[in-house]
């Protein structure tokens, strides 16, 4: 059933087979040296075009180019992600800092530019910086803000497990659900961040990599 669906079922997991969930760590280690020049690389070969992305969002709307959030990451640490600016700047309002960190499909928020941004995934290159501070991979589960990595904490069973790697710019869930935030969505997501931790390895993360282009090239696949 796992091969067929690309999920774990989490349903018949109990804290004693959490084992077999152990990933190749010998391969986390190289894969970490791999990222860390890969990042430096790319970050040296397109800071031109970094650049112009910053400032066509500064023209666009007010506020900074960047997005920095709270986001728990490696082994349940708390980390700064930078992502370039998709939204306008709002006052927060009666709004809950839980309904704040949510990004819902077609969301008011969003600026035209930062669609764009979003639909080819351009909006998570500032990454590079989480990477080579060793906060994040290329290739993982997408960090959570804190806010929502608590609620979905306190309502999935298992769900910290999924920080037992670094966290990713793009991975399994994303080329395969794409952005969601309902707990029941999540759910689903977390099943396919524990196949990818369970079957961790070179070929898996370059299925990851094909997809995630073809992602960014067409704007269309995951959401």
């Amino acid at each position: 059933m796992e091969s067929l669906t690309g999920r774990v079922e989490i349903e018949h997991l109990s804290e004693n087979t959490l084992g077999s969930l152990n990933p190749n760590q010998a391969y986390l280690q190289l894969k970490q040296i791999i990222d860390w020049f890969a990042a430096l690389v790319v970050l040296i070969l397109a800071s031109p075009l970094l650049l112009i992305l910053a400032g066509a969002i500064r023209l666009e709307s007010r506020g900074p180019a960047l997005f920095k959030q709270k986001r728990v990451g490696y082994r349940g640490k708390i980390f700064t992600v930078y992502k370039f600016r998709t939204m306008r700047q709002e006052q927060a309002g009666d709004a809950s800092a839980k309904d704040l960190a949510i990004t819902r499909e077609h969301d008011p928020r969003i600026t035209r530019f930062g669609n764009i941004l979003r639909r080819t995934r351009l909006d998570e290159m500032p990454q590079l910086l989480n990477i080579l501070r060793g906060e994040m991979s290329w290739i993982g589960p997408r960090p959570e803000a804190e806010v929502l990595s608590r609620w979905y904490d306190a309502e999935l069973a298992f769900y910290p497990y999924r920080h037992i790697v670094r966290p990713g710019i793009t991975g399994w869930a994303q080329v395969n659900q794409g952005h969601v935030a309902a707990v029941d969505d999540v759910h689903e997501k977390l099943q396919y961040d524990f196949y990818y931790i369970k079957n961790i390895s070179p070929w898996l993360d370059l299925v990851i990599v094909l997809r995630t282009i073809r992602i960014m090239a067409t704007g269309f696949g995951a959401k």
